[in-house]
């Protein structure tokens, strides 16, 4: 199952995680990068294998400073039944202002610096 490609430009580095359903040497989650968004010569990066050790556990890989601008999660299952929950990406360490991330009918939340307390 391979992720969607996360543009690093502007970010020091990117969390993907996801639950695995059933443990299993071949199911796990790995990292890929390339310099070219449309990841015509991706590579894995090395080390970035997590297995699921148990059923229905998070994995994730962490990739700080990639040498390369696009990132993307990759799930590896060992049987084409394993289910595979929504792969999460976040970014982190930005260099400008955050950006709107609200996403219509997907994903939607606010980002808070510094909040004074108050109503909710």
């Amino acid at each position: 199952v391979n992720g969607n490609a996360v543009d690093m430009q502007n970010f020091e580095g990117v969390l993907f995680f996801t639950t695995i359903a059933t443990a299993n040497a071949g199911n796990y989650i790995k990292a890929q990068q390339d310099t070219d968004v449309a990841l015509g010569t991706v590579a894995d990066l090395a080390d970035s294998a997590v297995v699921a050790t148990a059923n229905a556990e998070v994995v994730f890989v962490d990739v700080y400073k990639p040498t390369e601008r696009y990132v993307r999660p990759v799930v590896i299952r060992a049987g084409a039944n394993t289910a595979v929950g929504e792969i999460y990406a976040i970014q982190y360490e930005g260099r400008v202002r955050p950006s709107d991330n609200d996403i219509t009918d997907t994903i939607v939340g606010t980002l808070l610096v510094s909040a004074a307390e108050g109503t909710a």
